[in-house]
């Protein structure tokens, strides 16, 4: 990895959940940089768009179909995304999915599904791309959350899956040293995309409470470009945002008082269980 502005020739990244908000932002800052971009999504418009548009600008960029939770599916993409460009120096696990609702109310099936595209679809990105990663010394890129290091009330399953990831990876990283391979896990705060407008109910279906942050969400664009440079620099831990950094150091300080702000912000109006 040479600078934080231009990548050297044939540098490759592969990105999970790249139509979305972030990984479209996060396929956007490599692109521009010169890197060439593996784009893994479900099929569909906004995945072809968005190769589409990187191609238009002079960019590298492969759209593969790949259903993250679906292991098979995800070796077979990454093995695609390596076979075009004859190798992988960033892979970043961002597909992600997300629920909203009181825990006591909400379906195990519900939780399952969230820790199956979460958790499990960063696993089988790991696993794929962990040889192509140790041939180039390259860097695993874990988005995970705010949610990986303190409670978020409301979203428990999801808050669970970004824990599940912090003690994988962390774990991960020290067993991949040796090999050369840097883990970086970069923690967002909210963020204006989609996800929230996507979220699962408790029954699976709609949500019934429309209230799903607080504070002023960051845009896709900085968060993907402070992640990319993280990557670039390879370091191992990153926390986006006032919001995060607070977060961050309040629930470890103080963690009652991290819960009671966040009982009154999120949970506000809302009667006991």
């Amino acid at each position: 990895m040479t600078s934080p502005d231009r990548l050297r020739e044939g540098f490759a990244v592969a990105i999970t959940g790249a139509a979305g908000g972030i990984g479209s932002a996060l396929a956007r800052a490599f692109a521009r940089r010169g890197a060439r971009v593996a784009l893994l999504d479900l099929p569909g418009p906004a995945l072809d768009a968005l190769a589409a548009e990187l191609r238009a600008s002079g960019a590298d960029a492969l759209a593969l179909a790949c259903d993250v939770t679906d292991a098979a599916q995800t070796r077979a993409a990454t093995a695609a995304a390596v076979a075009r460009f004859g190798g992988l120096d960033v892979a970043i696990a961002n597909a992600g999915i997300t629920h909203i609702g009181r825990f006591a109310e909400t379906d195990a099936a519900v939780l399952r599904r969230v820790m199956d595209v979460n958790f499990f679809g960063a696993v089988h990105l790991a696993q794929a791309a962990a040889e192509p990663l140790a041939a180039r010394r390259g860097v695993l890129v874990v988005v995970s959350s705010v949610a990986g290091f303190a409670p978020l009330a409301g979203r428990a399953g999801y808050a669970a899956s970004k824990h599940a990831l912090h003690g994988l990876f962390a774990s991960v990283r020290v067993e991949w040293r040796r090999r050369g391979v840097q883990v970086l896990i970069a923690c967002p705060s909210f963020v204006a995309t989609d996800i929230g407008k996507r979220a699962l109910g408790p029954d699976g279906g709609a949500p019934r409470d429309a209230r799903t942050t607080t504070g002023k969400p960051a845009s896709p664009d900085a968060v993907a470009e402070a992640i990319a440079r993280a990557a670039i620099a390879r370091r191992r831990f990153l926390v986006l945002s006032p919001v995060g950094v607070a977060s961050w150091w309040l629930a470890r300080l103080w963690p009652a008082g991290y819960e009671r702000i966040m009982e009154r912000r999120l949970l506000r109006g809302e009667a006991a269980p």
